[in-house]
């Protein structure tokens, strides 16, 4: 009976099982008494020579069961996505998740998912990269930012006017500029050294500050935008094949931290583009 209702069978269902063994054997496991069942000397050494395996067996789907029931999530994040759409958010997803715990790390580079402590992934680039999950989330959206105070200096309305002014590089990706100004079919030739730094982040914190024009995503810089820190002065985007994407190993059974963050994040950036889209 104890066994049935851990087992979630009826007695017979036992019973039957234990029969099965048996005949399989050819041997008898079990003395039958009124109210119980004992061991035979034959079934005392067969439980003797599995009891180890069975207890690994148990010991393995208890850790099975426990891992994809997890309420915990390692994700890795690139800096601007982290620092720029996904932390100003994270209470939104807290509120309506309180029972996940997120550990997050920032890093521009790619994942061994097979071996690292990592169960999720935000990317940005081309999408081209095998042996993964990929979910698009966003494409990139690029355009020229500056602070309203730099037009004191002069106007903008013009794409060959930004070149009047300081551009700001990130070091990494030293051709944008170049590719923006041949997609709006205007020479480009700075009449002013422009400044390298080592991340968009302090790109769009030096246009902040009036050192320049930089550019940005425009969907990092809506804040900095309500609040008058940062104008676009031609609104034209740097068309690129890259976006951010949502990442994970192939063929992984999603736990239910994953299952809950993938779709409350798809939820909130639809948001988000709908809302830009209908600026």
């Amino acid at each position: 009976m104890a066994a049935a209702e851990e087992l979630f069978v009826t007695p017979s269902a036992i019973s039957h099982q234990l029969k099965s063994l048996e005949a399989f054997l050819g041997l008898e496991l079990f003395i039958r008494q009124t109210r119980r069942i004992v061991l035979t000397h034959a079934g005392k050494e067969y439980y003797q020579s599995v009891q180890r395996a069975l207890l690994e067996i148990d010991r393995a789907t208890q850790k099975l069961v426990s891992k994809h029931q997890s309420g915990e999530l390692h994700l890795s994040v690139t800096p601007a996505f982290l620092t720029r759409w996904l932390l100003p958010r994270m209470n939104s997803f807290h509120e309506a998740n309180p029972d996940i715990t997120l550990e997050i790390s920032s890093t521009t580079g790619l994942i061994d998912f097979k071996t690292a402590n990592t169960d999720m992934a935000v990317y940005f680039g081309d999408g081209n990269w095998p042996g993964i999950e990929i979910h698009f989330l966003r494409n990139y959206r690029q355009v020229p930012v500056c602070s309203p105070n730099l037009l004191k200096s002069g106007s903008i309305h013009q794409p060959e006017d930004l070149l009047k002014h300081t551009l700001l590089y990130v070091s990494k990706r030293r051709d944008e500029w170049t590719k923006w100004f041949q997609q709006v079919d205007t020479p480009f030739k700075e009449t002013k050294q422009g400044v390298y730094f080592s991340s968009g982040a302090l790109t769009t914190s030096a246009a902040i500050s009036g050192l320049g024009i930089a550019l940005a995503d425009i969907g990092f810089i809506s804040e900095e935008m309500i609040a008058g820190q940062l104008i676009v002065p031609i609104e034209i985007c740097l068309e690129t094949n890259k976006a951010f994407y949502l990442v994970y190993q192939k063929n992984r059974v999603m736990t239910y931290a994953m299952k809950t963050f993938q779709d409350w994040l798809m939820e909130a950036m639809a948001k988000d583009i709908g809302s830009s889209d209908n600026a």
